[in-house]
């Protein structure tokens, strides 16, 4: 069984929180990755407490103990400084724990929600401490969003020009909201849709270049190798593909 679960937010967070999730072990697992998704999470786990999780820009591993617990939040990309209340260019690839960002308020979250009794019940509380904004999005929000839509395959310069900003403009306020620059969080998006389509199809990696906006093979490999280490084929060895062979050449 997958020790990883995800929920989808219902109205009103749908706009700003992508899922909560959470993982939960019965035995230890070794190596359990985690993958740059443009992202920022809350995390939870009974070590650690709360921590905002910055955007990734390399694949991390984890060994979990049997019986490990983790939950948390994951926000769309470029919607979360308005809650966790700090420039997301501050986070990016590292962790900081949520009650050094809310005070007494993150302290008492991460109370409740290690008495909770379920996984439910611990996210529910984790929702319940995250009014949605009551403002609408801004012009650089809108725009990530757009490049999130797009799966990392949207025109920069006509997005920057929509959201009424110079090309640096557009750069500098993408990387404060979001933790990564307008490029590169391009490249996360497409790495993390070719990741879906290798897990959810039997695609071989000639058609899941393409459909991930992929120049070539090459430019795929490319991606994977900065982003994990590792060629797509080593990352999902586990996953047969059709054009495995010549990938490999």
């Amino acid at each position: 069984m997958n020790p990883y679960q995800e929920r989808r937010p219902q109205t009103p967070w749908a706009r700003w929180i992508e899922c909560s999730w959470s993982v939960v072990t019965t035995e230890p697992v070794c190596g359990y990755p985690v993958r740059p998704d443009g992202c920022l999470d809350i995390v939870f786990d009974r070590e650690s407490g709360l921590r905002a999780i910055g955007a990734m820009t390399r694949e991390q591993r984890y060994h979990l103990a049997a019986g490990s617990l983790l939950m948390g939040i994951r926000f769309r990309a470029g919607l979360a400084r308005s809650f966790l209340r700090i420039a997301p260019a501050a986070l990016t690839d590292t962790a900081v724990a949520l009650e050094d960002l809310w005070g007494r308020a993150g302290r008492e979250l991460r109370n409740r929600i290690s008495e909770a009794g379920s996984v439910d019940e611990g996210v529910a509380e984790l929702l319940a401490a995250l009014a949605p904004p009551r403002e609408p999005l801004t012009p650089i929000e809108r725009a990530i969003e757009a490049m999130a839509a797009s799966r990392g395959m949207a025109d920069l310069d006509e997005i920057a020009t929509q959201a009424n900003l110079s090309i640096r403009q557009f750069r500098r306020r993408c990387l404060e909201e979001s933790g990564l620059t307008p490029k590169h969080l391009c490249r996360v998006l497409r790495f993390r849709h070719a990741c879906e389509l290798a897990s959810a199809s039997r695609l071989g990696w000639t058609a899941i270049a393409a459909e991930a906006g992929y120049f070539d093979q090459a430019h795929l490999i490319r991606d994977f190798r900065e982003f994990t280490g590792a060629t797509p084929m080593s990352v999902f060895s586990s996953t047969a593909r059709l054009d495995r062979a010549s990938m490999a050449s």
